[in-house]
């Protein structure tokens, strides 16, 4: 048991980083670089992108990285192990707060944003950019870098220590 409990801590630690950095590349990269575009590159490119970010590589960090987590409390519920149990639950609900941000905020604005069609054939580029509120999606994001950043950090912990652990 305390092979897989260390085995899933690892796969919830790494999950949530990747996803941390994916969150945070958005943030102090992506986001800054688009909004120095015009209008027609920014719609292209955040489609494009939104297109590419939906991969079994980044799922697996942002579905991964919630389950990992859960598991990994739920794996480490025993007395002989609880010390390790609150950075867990820091790390589920940090996470969980940028999960539930993904789903209600940034997924619909990129659904959005998406649905507009090809930029080739969009009359008003500029309406579409103002109606995907990019102020919105990257203030959300924002959180979401944080939140993400905190629960790797707390996971980070756990795994210090669960090496003390027993």
């Amino acid at each position: 048991m305390s092979v897989l409990r260390t085995v899933v801590l690892i796969a919830a630690t790494m999950a949530t980083g990747l996803a941390a950095g994916v969150f945070g590349l958005y943030s102090h990269t992506i986001m800054r670089g688009l909004g120095a575009t015009d209008d027609r590159t920014f719609v292209g490119a955040f489609q494009a992108l939104d297109r590419a970010i939906l991969n079994p590589w980044f799922m697996l960090s942002f579905i991964g990285a919630l389950a990992f987590t859960g598991l990994a409390a739920a794996l480490h519920l025993g007395q002989d192990v609880r010390a390790v149990l609150p950075w867990i639950i820091v790390a589920l609900v940090l996470y969980l707060v940028a999960f539930v941000l993904t789903v209600a905020v940034n997924v619909p604005l990129n659904d959005a944003i998406k649905a507009a069609g090809d930029p080739d054939r969009i009359a008003d580029l500029a309406a579409v950019r103002r109606a995907f509120d990019e102020a919105k999606w990257a203030g959300y994001n924002l959180v979401r870098t944080i939140t993400t950043t905190g629960a790797f950090a707390s996971l980070c912990w756990a795994l210090v220590k669960s090496g003390r652990v027993g």
